[in-house]
């Protein structure tokens, strides 16, 4: 499974990158397959590991700001790994033909 996630916090002014910089730290001291670009972050594993980072991921952010906005979007698709780099990967030789 891969969920793109993005956690912000709402009413600390446009500044959020700080508040973001800690849901981005708990997806990495996991330990799980991610990325993180300009507007998500992917995070990829079993359903209960990954939801349980994005839960404390929101924790971290909401720790600090008393309202906190989420936006996931997740690929359920048993027995597959490396979802990150193989989707990737495709759209890449598509577009090398």
């Amino acid at each position: 499974m891969i969920v793109a996630f993005s956690v912000s916090p709402l009413g600390v002014g446009e500044d959020v990158g700080e508040y973001v910089a800690d849901a981005v730290r708990v997806v990495r001291e996991s330990g799980l397959p991610n990325r993180t670009d300009a507007m998500f972050t992917s995070v990829e594993g079993e359903w209960d590991e990954v939801m349980d980072v994005v839960k404390r991921a929101v924790a971290a952010v909401e720790a600090r700001a008393g309202r906190v906005s989420l936006v996931l979007k997740a690929d359920i698709r048993p027995g597959v790994t490396d979802g990150l780099t193989s989707k990737v990967e495709t759209v890449e030789r598509y577009l090398a033909d």
